[in-house]
């Protein structure tokens, strides 16, 4: 995938809502006992196209989780929505993790588990049919359907390249 066609976004003046992915308890022995540290996996997105991820780590969860939020408005990313769902078929893949996300008529909801729920809910997509496939770690998912997410061309976007009317993307 080239990095080309994906839309970075600033995130200034945007209201965003954050969704907790997953939290890790990592533990280090020492000596002097166990030490726990904790790492954080979170999502935010302003549910109208808008979304990232991050990963924060702390030595207390709340840390963790402000860490990850302040990482996740780094990473932004623009996401073409159409009628609550997205324009086309897609898949994506991370490490050992691949997705697959396909439109669905209204009224059919989010179909799609855990880490993946999390990102299409932060981007605003209403309804989707979704499988994730292979390794099933937070990260990677998250990581994974972003990809995914990441590819997804509108039919405007995709006339203006062609140098042809609308009408003929969706007939020709």
């Amino acid at each position: 995938m080239s990095n080309a066609n994906i839309k970075r976004v600033k995130s200034t003046d945007i209201e965003f809502k954050d969704r907790l992915v997953a939290v890790n308890r990592v533990t280090k022995v020492t000596k002097g006992g166990r030490t726990f540290s904790f790492s954080a996996i979170v999502v935010v997105g302003n549910e109208n196209g808008i979304v990232g991820y991050g990963l924060g780590k702390a030595k207390e969860v709340s840390a963790a989780i402000a860490k990850g939020i302040d990482d996740a408005k780094k990473n932004l990313i623009q996401v073409p929505v159409l009628k609550g769902t997205i324009p086309h078929a897609q898949e994506g893949k991370y490490s050992g993790s691949l997705v697959f996300m396909k439109p669905a008529a209204p009224g059919t909801g989010v179909i799609a588990g855990g880490a993946m729920r999390a990102v299409l809910e932060s981007v605003g997509v209403k309804n989707v049919l979704a499988k994730s496939k292979g390794s099933s770690n937070p990260h990677s998912v998250v990581k994974a359907t972003i990809n995914a997410l990441a590819q997804l061309r509108d039919p405007y976007t995709i006339a203006k390249v062609r140098g042809v009317q609308l009408e003929t993307v969706f007939n020709g």
